[in-house]
């Protein structure tokens, strides 16, 4: 079985956790918990005809007082940046941590998940802004951790470009 990690990365309080609970174990918490560190959970996915165990790293949000350690990223297939649709600011983070990824491990596959879609009256980004990112040619998904939109399909997306990548 092939064997892949993802790193899921964003500012704090995004919903990253809540976006691997939904795609591990099919479930949702209104209660936030803060991750400290990284917590990592696993579950398989089929592409093709390959099984593939995908580690997902779940770390802790960045913010003022922490910045992603380049330590945790070693070893990445590829990676999440998740954004909450609700908050401005995370969208800027977003790029702030592509480019250190970038610079720290290279070019890596990788998805933005805006995430908290199901907060239509409360979205803070322009459809401008996300054209932005689309021009920079980086695939995106509009996902809800709450109602569950969208999550498989960016997980299975990951996996389907982390092969490839290997492949390439």
């Amino acid at each position: 079985m092939i064997q892949k990690k993802i790193c899921m990365l964003g500012a704090t309080g995004v919903g990253k956790t809540s976006l691997v609970r939904r795609f591990v174990q099919s479930i949702y918490s209104e209660k936030y918990h803060s991750t400290i560190g990284v917590k990592i959970d696993k579950k398989s996915v089929r592409v093709g005809d390959e099984d593939v165990n995908l580690l997902l790293w779940d770390l802790q949000g960045e913010d003022r007082e922490f910045k992603i350690r380049p330590s945790f990223l070693r070893g990445a297939s590829g990676y999440f940046i998740v954004v909450d649709l609700t908050r401005h600011e995370t969208f800027v983070t977003a790029f702030s941590i592509q480019q250190m990824v970038e610079r720290e491990v290279g070019p890596l596959p990788f998805i933005v998940l805006f995430n908290k879609n199901d907060l239509t009256e409360q979205i803070d980004i322009l459809p401008t802004e996300l054209e932005q990112m689309i021009n920079f040619g980086w695939k995106m998904f509009r996902t809800s951790a709450k109602s569950g939109e969208r999550v498989e399909e960016a997980f299975q997306k990951l996996a389907e470009k982390m092969l490839a990548a290997d492949a390439a």
